[in-house]
């Protein structure tokens, strides 16, 4: 059974949600590219209706340490990644799209290294996904990154991370991140408790100092 490893973290003040129904893809396809100037703000698209969110401070804290830890280990196992942050995603045979809070091609980085478009129905999407849900979405966000076809969803709610391997079309919880195996819940828990008390210049040298030692075990 996974474990449930909780921070003690007041729960976020709720943040600026709109939901729009009977939305055109066109019209979604639309508001994506004319949303591109306003930084922050994620569209999430199912079937007709329409999320447009503004997050908070935290979830913006999390989603980017949780990125860096991701950059950090990379960079120290020279594995080749493809950093795609908040693009938007989307498959109109599906009727589906969002935008992840970071994303990354990690085993499957060479398919779209150098290309500045990315075709779903073609390519695979990114191997990992960092979700971060301290603002609360009220969509289902997780049944459209399946729809996608996304392998590994990391999701942290302010409390609780889990980590979600997609098997079968449904995503399951691991203790041990399939993407990067040096990663289990436990230790990005213990990551992120230790920015409650850490610089993050100082945390990132912390990460990279205990990615170097597992090399040498």
């Amino acid at each position: 059974m996974t474990r449930a490893i909780a921070l003690g973290l007041a729960q976020p003040l709720p943040t600026n949600i709109t939901i729009l129904r009977g939305i055109h893809w066109n019209t979604y396809q639309n508001l994506v590219r004319d949303l591109e100037s306003q930084p922050g703000m994620r569209l999430t698209y199912d079937a007709g209706i329409l999320e447009l969110l503004m997050p908070l401070p935290p979830h913006e804290r999390y989603k980017k340490l949780l990125g860096r830890f991701v950059e950090v280990m990379t960079e120290e196992l020279a594995i080749e990644i493809c950093s795609l942050g908040s693009t938007t995603w989307s498959r109109e045979d599906l009727k589906k799209g969002l935008e992840p809070d970071e994303c990354y091609y990690i085993q499957n980085e060479l398919v779209v290294r150098g290309k500045d478009a990315i075709d779903l129905t073609i390519e695979p999407p990114p191997d990992l996904a960092i979700e971060v849900d301290s603002t609360s979405s009220s969509m289902n966000r997780m049944g459209i990154y399946a729809a996608l076809g996304v392998p590994e969803v990391w999701r942290f709610d302010g409390e609780i991370l889990t980590i979600l391997s997609l098997v079968n079309g449904d995503y399951q919880p691991s203790e041990v991140s399939l993407v990067l195996p040096m990663f289990g819940v436990g230790v990005l828990m213990q990551f992120l408790e230790l920015s409650l008390r850490m610089g993050e210049t100082s945390l990132m040298r912390h990460v990279r100092q205990w990615v170097r030692e597992q090399l040498v075990k």
